[in-house]
């Protein structure tokens, strides 16, 4: 006759110090998360009330009566400079992040002279100041009779856009191996095929990331906008700078407006979320 013992598993006690250090690690977190989301939440409350108590009560108080007229007037002002910056920002992240595709994949699946110096050219422009090249550009966009308009800076930023682009996929693209790509050549596939039936399929996540980096950057710019667009192409992050100058007293109206240039790029986040935070652990192994 056996008797079964019933053994359970002792538990290790953390030390005090640990425990403390916990406490004040969770607890420095959440004070950074709320100081974070501070300006945000006075943002939302401020853009509900209406002109006069924007001006009386706290931006962080509650509205008393909830309004959209600062939604529907703020949309008015800003619905043609939006459109504009739509077709910029899909314009230019579209044009670099293909051209930047094609780059970063002969980089780094084919050898050629001089192949190593041409990357690093490339890399430096990444770090190159706009402000050093901000007169040249405008005398030869002026001279291509781009200023002012919507082509001039969706090609301005395809070209300052690439130098990242390519960056970032050659990461990516190493990753592929260099014996799949020699199987692919052996079947009787070109370059371009192989790019398009081998590369491209196996990296979305890759061209997901780039692209949502991208369209980030081209949508928040402003130096670009104000510099080389005018009255006939304004994107939004000008055109939300002149209204706050415009309508100093209507808080509420600004704080709108704050919100409907932060929505697309919010939404953007929301549903591509999980493809980014693949994309960066890919590219933290890659890296690592």
């Amino acid at each position: 006759m056996s008797t079964a013992v019933n053994v359970k598993p002792v538990k290790e006690k953390v030390p005090v110090h640990l425990r403390v250090l916990r406490v004040v690690y969770y607890l420095i977190m959440i004070c950074t998360v709320l100081l974070y989301l501070l300006p945000f939440w006075g943002t939302v409350t401020t853009s509900f009330k209406t002109a006069e108590e924007a001006l009386t009560t706290n931006p962080l108080s509650f509205p008393e009566e909830i309004s959209f007229d600062a939604y529907v007037d703020s949309f008015e002002e800003l619905k043609e400079s939006l459109i504009t910056s739509v077709i910029i920002t899909v314009g230019g992240a579209l044009g670099s992040v293909a051209l930047g595709s094609v780059c970063a994949y002969g980089l780094s699946k084919y050898r050629f002279k001089f192949d190593g110096l041409f990357f690093l050219l490339l890399s430096a422009a990444i770090y190159l100041p706009y402000q050093a090249i901000l007169v040249p550009l405008l005398k030869t966009i002026s001279n291509l009779g781009l200023y002012d308009t919507r082509r001039g800076l969706i090609l301005i930023h395809i070209v300052y856009g690439m130098p990242m682009c390519t960056s970032m996929f050659r990461g990516f693209y190493s990753d592929i191996p260099d014996a799949l790509i020699k199987q692919a050549m052996i079947d009787g596939n070109g370059p371009w095929q192989i790019y398009r039936k081998i590369v491209l399929p196996n990296t979305t996540i890759a061209t997901v990331t780039v692209l949502v980096f991208q369209f980030t950057s081209v949508w928040n710019e402003m130096l670009f906008a104000l510099t080389m667009g005018g009255f006939d192409c304004m994107p939004a992050t000008i055109a939300l700078n002149q209204m706050v100058g415009a309508l100093s007293a209507e808080f509420n109206m600004q704080m709108a407006g704050s919100i409907w240039l932060t929505l697309p790029v919010l939404l953007l986040y929301m549903f591509l979320g999980k493809y980014l935070i693949r994309g960066y652990m890919a590219g933290a192994v890659t890296a690592s």
